[in-house]
C-alpha cells in the first residue's frame, strides 16, 4: 500500500469514528473540498465544520469498494449508510478524488448519490 492510499484509509477511518483530528491531520491547511452539486469549501476550518451534520447524528458506516492510484491522485469508490435525526436510515454510494501535495490531501472532489432502500456491495 502506498503512502497516499494509507492516508486515504486513515481519512476514511476518521469519518467512521467521527474523529475530527484524525481527518484534519490528513489534509493541508488550505485544502479544497468540492462537494459536487452541493458545496465548495476551502481551508481546515470550513472542512472541519462540514465533517458532521445535525440531521445525521453519529458516524456513518463506510465501505471502500475500490481504490485506484495514479501519480499524486487517489480515486476511492465506496458505499455508505447512516442514521437520520428522526430515526430513519439513509444510504449512498460515493466516489472521492483525492489530490495530494506531499503526503497530505490538498484537494478533494466528492461525488455522492443518495439511494433508496438498502444495498449490498458485490
Amino acid at each position: 500500500m502506498s503512502s497516499h492510499t494509507q492516508v486515504v484509509e486513515t481519512y476514511i477511518e476518521g469519518f467512521r469514528r467521527s474523529d475530527h483530528k484524525m481527518i484534519l491531520d490528513c489534509v493541508t491547511d488550505d485544502v479544497i473540498w468540492d462537494l459536487k452539486g452541493y458545496k465548495w469549501l476551502q481551508g481546515k476550518a470550513a472542512f472541519d465544520a462540514e465533517i458532521e451534520n445535525d440531521a445525521t447524528p453519529g458516524p456513518p458506516t463506510l465501505t471502500i469498494v475500490r481504490m485506484i492510484e495514479e501519480g499524486d491522485t487517489v480515486v476511492l469508490i465506496g458505499d455508505g449508510e447512516g442514521s437520520l435525526k428522526d430515526g430513519g436510515r439513509f444510504y449512498f454510494t460515493f466516489c472521492d478524488v483525492f489530490d495530494f501535495t506531499g503526503d497530505k490531501i490538498s484537494r478533494l472532489e466528492t461525488y455522492q448519490v443518495n439511494l433508496l432502500g438498502s444495498f449490498e456491495s458485490p
